[in-house]
């Protein structure tokens, strides 16, 4: 009865040091205070590279990112969020997933 209790505590404490030791480390305040001040920041659509956009909007590959970029280019800036949609391969469901990140300022 003492070993079996013996060893049931041996394995419950290993256990509990084995989970603390793959938990996902904390996030520093400064690493959250750097995202947060990253995603306040709108994406602005008459200034933004094609590389900002892939890399900023969800559902936005390089390819559409480049043709928002000609799309601009043939047409001048956008007046506004709105306009995105005129783009090829631009639908609702694309701006609208992105549409708080989105500035035409």
């Amino acid at each position: 009865m003492l070993k079996s209790l013996l060893s049931a505590s041996v394995l419950a404490l290993l256990t509990s040091v084995s989970v603390g030791a793959f938990a996902a480390p904390a996030k520093s305040v400064e690493s959250v205070k750097v995202a947060a001040t990253q995603q306040a920041a709108p994406i602005n659509l008459n200034s933004a590279d094609a590389e900002t956009l892939t890399r900023e909007l969800k559902g936005i590959g390089a390819t559409k990112a480049k043709a928002i970029v000609v799309y601009r280019d043939a047409h001048g800036p956008f007046s506004t969020v709105d306009e995105l949609l005129e783009v090829k391969g631009i639908g609702a469901a694309t701006l609208e997933k992105n549409r708080a990140k989105l500035s035409v300022n």
